[in-house]
């Protein structure tokens, strides 16, 4: 009888079958990687600034000339209300509060504090809350202060931080260093770099 080999009844193209250079090989080892990235951002711990109202609280009702004052810190929320019998005890509170909030690692730019109001009975009152985010108009500034640069890199809002994306690790690095020698009124803080 007749017998076939398995090889004469397929026949081999082997003029489709391209050999795979080391790029091609590359391209299906790894990803593609997007362009190197980082967020700048404006964030605080509340849970240390907490710690260090906790601290403030007790260092003022111990101190005898805030004592007298009637002097008192309030939590709500995550507003603080420092309340005193006079102008100066206020400020006295104030700065015990910034001390504290320094010592734990806040900077003092994240606090945002309101005129001194005065309440019934001859209190003052001042409110200070943390700033959490960056407000939308000191993303525009700082967007119109990247494209200001001139460099290879593209800077997108995203809701309450700014994405800044390029090409060159190097770039980004000039726009962090730009960023830092800015004055705004608020602590920046560069994550995400990748």
């Amino acid at each position: 009888m007749f017998a076939m080999s398995t090889r004469e009844a397929v026949p081999e193209d082997r003029s489709r079958a391209q050999p795979l250079n080391r790029h091609a090989l590359l391209q299906l080892e790894s990803p593609t990687m997007a362009n190197p990235s980082f967020d700048i951002e404006s964030t605080a711990d509340f849970q240390e600034f907490r710690n260090a109202i906790n601290q403030a609280s007790k260092e003022i009702t111990t101190r005898y000339d805030l004592k007298r004052a009637n002097a008192s810190l309030d939590l709500q929320d995550q507003t603080l209300i420092a309340e005193a019998a006079d102008e100066m005890s206020l400020r006295q509170t104030l700065d015990v509060v910034k001390t504290r909030v320094v010592r734990r690692g806040i900077d003092v730019k994240s606090l945002i504090v309101s005129e001194v109001e005065t309440g019934g009975g001859g209190v003052f009152r001042q409110r200070i809350d943390l700033q959490q985010g960056i407000p939308i108009e000191t993303c525009k500034k700082i967007v119109a202060s990247i494209k200001k640069l001139k460099f290879k890199v593209q800077a997108s809002i995203q809701g309450d931080s700014v994405r800044v994306s390029g090409k060159k690790l190097d770039d980004l690095q000039e726009v962090i260093a730009h960023l830092k020698e800015l004055d705004l009124d608020l602590p920046l803080r560069f994550k995400n770099y990748r």
